[in-house]
């Protein structure tokens, strides 16, 4: 199982399982922009693939995935929990238009949920990553889907759209966690294959390289988490390694086709 995983409901919820706010036509951000956060421009990313490669069912056992098969330079950055709520990242994404997946636990977030409509209103999608964020692998079936169902009732009350993906906290989790999700409504578990550090990131593999499709898990984390360093230079930090390695970020649910119906 993966290291570095992060610090995430009953009844289930209904709904558009797979959008949410698409963004408005924007402009690409200009050189000067990118400078305002000490970064240089990474490249736009390619245009989807019109055949997804993640084809996901309405029925039957969730799959679990932690890359997406694709040749396009492209990785994508996942970030989980919420805890920290720095008005400075929403301006970050305003400016650059990179695009993230925001897993998002009921625990961290309820204290503001607003913060994220921001970020959702751009076209992130909000996922599912559980009530309390317990290892999904300790506890039993029923305490798991009181877990994925209750932050997947909350997250759909709360903006608008039943999550279609689901993180498993550390990402743990065993056969009674893909019937949870399978029951609660999302209909993939989402891993990864490196995470960000303050200044680095931790790879799953052994050659410590970016593939072209990885997915990248992040935190909503600032100074008292990270050491002084804010949330978003760990972000900056971020894209300097992305873009060191020659790839550029792309939308995880653009490569992800959804259940049909």
């Amino acid at each position: 199982m993966a290291a570095g995983g992060c610090g995430a409901g009953g009844g289930s919820a209904t709904g558009p399982a797979a959008t949410s706010s698409q963004p408005a036509a924007s402009t690409t951000p200009s050189a000067t922009t990118w400078q305002k956060w000490n970064l240089t421009p990474l490249p736009a990313p390619p245009k989807p693939p019109a055949d997804r490669p993640v084809k996901l069912s309405a029925t039957g056992t969730v799959p679990v995935f932690e890359h997406v098969p694709t040749s396009q330079k492209v990785v994508f950055i996942t970030i989980d929990d919420g805890a920290e709520k720095d008005p400075k990242f929403i301006e970050m994404m305003r400016d650059l238009k990179i695009p993230i997946t925001m897993f998002l636990m009921n625990d961290a977030i309820k204290s503001d949920y607003g913060y994220f409509k921001p970020l959702q209103a751009m076209g992130n999608r909000i996922q599912n990553h559980t009530l309390h964020h317990p290892a999904m692998n300790t506890i039993p079936l029923a305490r798991q889907k009181e877990e994925v169902c209750g932050d997947q009732k909350i997250l759909t009350q709360q903006y608008g759209t039943a999550p279609l993906l689901f993180r498993p906290p550390y990402g743990a989790y065993n056969s009674d966690t893909k019937t949870a999700v399978g029951e609660c409504g999302p209909r993939a578990i989402v891993r990864w294959q490196e995470s960000m550090q303050i200044t680095t990131l931790r790879y799953q593999e052994s050659n410590k390289k970016l593939r072209p499709g990885d997915i990248i898990l992040a935190h909503f984390r600032g100074p008292k988490e990270l050491k002084g360093t804010t949330m978003t230079e760990m972000f900056g930090n971020l894209l300097k390694r992305i873009q060191k390695q020659g790839f550029t970020v792309a939308r995880l649910e653009d490569y992800i086709q959804p259940p049909a119906g």
